[in-house]
């Protein structure tokens, strides 16, 4: 087997981990202090062609493959998880339904300036009484002439604040059956709600979204069909949780490296605190465990890459690699001991932000259901 990544995989690596090193890292501080979304660094990921990578070259895209976008994201993620949540938001969920279900002037005057960074997208599928429980979503579309009249309420909507249109997972037809609708801003009846306060990714605003009598043209309807969201939402989030699991690498990857670096500057009773075994047994336990996250990632994204069945193997990748880097940013925490909880270190982010991965794509506890029922289908 053969586990070193292709001379293209490598380039696009080390162009993002120099613009992380570059770029974000020397203001992902004060860019999570500001509250505020990232909109230059966002634009310069825009013209990297961060946005387009996994759409096709004739919608403005350069068709790379999954491997190639975790390599990309997992170093944005090491300098800044709001940003790499931004990033992940406009390269996926926030485009993916209007490139796969949008007609030509959906394509041309949305999508594609998504790819640019012109347009912010979001998705809205999360609501007060219904998370992992599609069944539970309330927001429905009735059909008028012309087109639907959507009234619900959604939360948790990343990007919201500043997102110029919005994919959106409502109940429509005599059967109720979930059903995908394209919203733009400017449509009568969008109703920003309350921001939501978060423990971390300050950069990456979050806030509450109603529809109110909310009129969405024909035109606007993405499924094909009345009742066919979810399906097109499962086959959705099995790439979204690898990607998730890519985060959590970058993330991980600089809660160690902080870690280590302290380590071998730190003295106490006259030596590096890296010649104690107790922080060696930390640093061991940390590295082997990001180690083996990364293989079930990428192993993930191979599998998808290679058209291959991948959705149990991305519930244990995001399971996994979520869960590790909790655990490495925590032990992180403990080599710095007091100043892992002083702001001025950017330990203290790393514990506050690692809460963001092992949200989104499903918790654990689903996770974990998911796998449980593959393999005992297996």
């Amino acid at each position: 087997m053969n586990f070193e990544p292709t001379p293209e995989q490598q380039q696009v690596r080390d162009t993002f981990a120099r613009f992380c090193d570059e770029r974000i890292a020397p203001q992902a501080a004060a860019m999570d202090e500001a509250h505020a979304y990232p909109r230059e660094l966002f634009g310069q990921l825009a013209g990297m062609g961060l946005f387009g990578m996994r759409y096709p070259e004739d919608v403005g895209g350069s068709g790379m493959q999954l491997t190639e976008f975790c390599l990309a994201l997992e170093e944005i993620a090491r300098g800044s998880m709001s940003l790499a949540g931004c990033a992940a938001m406009q390269s996926l969920m926030g485009t993916k339904f209007l490139h796969m279900l949008g007609n030509a002037d959906i394509l041309e005057r949305l999508f594609k300036p998504a790819l640019r960074g012109e347009k912010i997208g979001a998705l809205c599928m999360t609501e007060p009484n219904a998370g992992s429980d599609l069944e539970g979503i309330a927001t429905h579309a009735r059909k008028v002439e012309g087109g639907y009249v959507l009234n619900g309420q959604k939360t948790w909507v990343t990007a919201a604040p500043v997102a110029d249109f919005f994919t959106v997972f409502a109940k429509a037809g005599e059967a109720k059956k979930l059903t995908i609708f394209l919203v733009e801003r400017g449509f009568k009846g969008v109703q920003l709600g309350r921001p939501i306060e978060k423990m971390g990714v300050w950069a990456l605003p979050t806030s509450e979204l109603a529809f109110d009598e909310c009129f969405v043209p024909d035109s606007h309807r993405l499924s094909k069909e009345e009742g066919d969201g979810e399906g097109h939402l499962r086959k959705t989030l099995a790439e979204i949780r690898i990607v998730t699991g890519a985060m959590a690498l970058g993330l991980a990857r600089a809660a160690l490296d902080a870690a280590v670096r302290y380590a071998g500057e730190r003295k106490q009773f006259g030596k590096p605190i890296n010649r104690f075994q107790a922080i060696q047994m930390k640093l061991a336990e940390m590295a082997t465990g990001l180690e083996a996250a990364t293989q079930l990632v990428y192993r993930a994204a191979w599998l998808c890459d290679s058209g291959r069945s991948y959705h149990k193997e991305a519930a244990m990748a995001k399971l996994f690699a979520s869960e590790c880097a909790a655990r490495i940013a925590d032990q992180a925490a403990r080599v710095f001991a007091s100043y892992g909880y002083a702001m001025e270190y950017p330990v203290q982010r790393y514990l506050r932000d690692v809460r963001f991965t092992l949200i989104g794509g499903g918790t654990s506890e689903i996770l974990k259901l998911i796998i449980a029922k593959e393999v005992a289908a297996s």
